[in-house]
């Protein structure tokens, strides 16, 4: 099968190759998933996980991706709940090679069953978006109808799925990025948005929530923003911000098939649009990955037409 590897981690998305490897095996509770599309984040290059297995030895060349929709190919031996010829979708685990292949094993716990009228391009951009703000608002940061919530990146791919759950939930939400972000936040349904270029951060006020993509010191200041008893939510790993007299939680995205079912489901009645930038394909998918321009929206790459 075709498959996209790295071998150099200094080298970021420029040393990404596109080779031959031998399709993958259905281990035990697997399915083998014939890919359709795949998603990539750009940050999993400087994760140890994409570099190691669990023990933390070597793992490299690695194909990474995590996102992934597609077709059952095979079931491993003991795998339930899908079917050969399935549509599926769904997050695989970190420490296993990815999705931006032409077939990945996956277990199969990791995915949800994508309903035929929901495309695969669309399905792909699902999993880590989509779960990431799930989980943030809904788990961690015990959003409730009536709260105030600042989403840092509201005009990204996380970003817009946070601010759109969020609104749907019943808060108020002010997005931030640069200058040109502003309008895409606000079509995504933010009430306010901050300038971080040009305008006072501290001009936001209190609120409850704080969802925070970016880290350093925006997250800081961030922290001083938020009334007592509310959360500040990272995604970026641990930091020195904390709330005053409230709660911080930074976590890593977790699979869970029901919360995907959840999320595919408003899109498919129009609650929940997810925000994919630029399609390509997977003979492409390294210059794709090493664009000449800021791109806003989740890059996906059509592993098959």
């Amino acid at each position: 099968m075709k498959a996209i590897v790295v071998t150099d981690q200094a080298a970021g998305t420029a040393g990404m190759t596109l080779v031959e490897r031998p399709e993958p095996e259905a281990a035990i509770n697997d399915v083998v998933v014939q890919v359709h599309a795949s998603g990539f984040v750009h940050t999993e290059l400087g994760w140890p996980s994409t570099w190691t297995d669990r023990l933390g030895r070597d793992r490299t060349p690695s194909i990474p991706g995590h996102e992934l929709a597609g077709v059952v190919a095979a079931l491993g031996y003991g795998t339930r709940g899908l079917s050969v010829g399935q549509r599926v979708f769904g997050l695989t685990d970190w420490t296993r090679d990815g999705t931006l292949a032409e077939y990945a094993a996956v277990e199969a716990r990791n995915l949800a069953p994508l309903p035929g009228d929901v495309d695969f391009t669309v399905g792909a951009s699902l999993p880590i978006s989509g779960l990431t703000a799930w989980q943030g608002l809904v788990e961690h940061g015990r959003l409730r109808a009536g709260q105030s919530v600042l989403v840092h990146g509201a005009a990204g791919a996380v970003g817009s799925m946070v601010t759109q759950l969020a609104r749907e939930f019943g808060a108020y939400v002010i997005g931030t990025g640069r200058a040109a972000d502003r309008q895409t936040a606000l079509d995504f349904g933010a009430n306010g948005f901050v300038d971080l270029d040009s305008d006072a951060l501290e001009d936001v006020g209190e609120v409850d929530l704080v969802f925070d993509v970016i880290g350093g010191d925006i997250g800081k200041r961030s922290a001083r923003l938020i009334r007592a008893g509310g959360t500040l939510v990272s995604i970026v790993g641990p930091s020195e911000a904390r709330p005053a007299d409230g709660l911080a939680v930074d976590f890593v995205v977790e699979s869970d098939r029901a919360q995907l079912s959840e999320i595919v489901q408003r899109v498919r009645d129009g609650r929940l649009r997810t925000n994919i930038g630029n399609v390509a394909t997977l003979d492409d998918a390294v210059a794709a990955f090493n664009p000449t321009e800021r791109r806003k929206g989740k890059t996906i790459i059509r592993v098959r037409p």
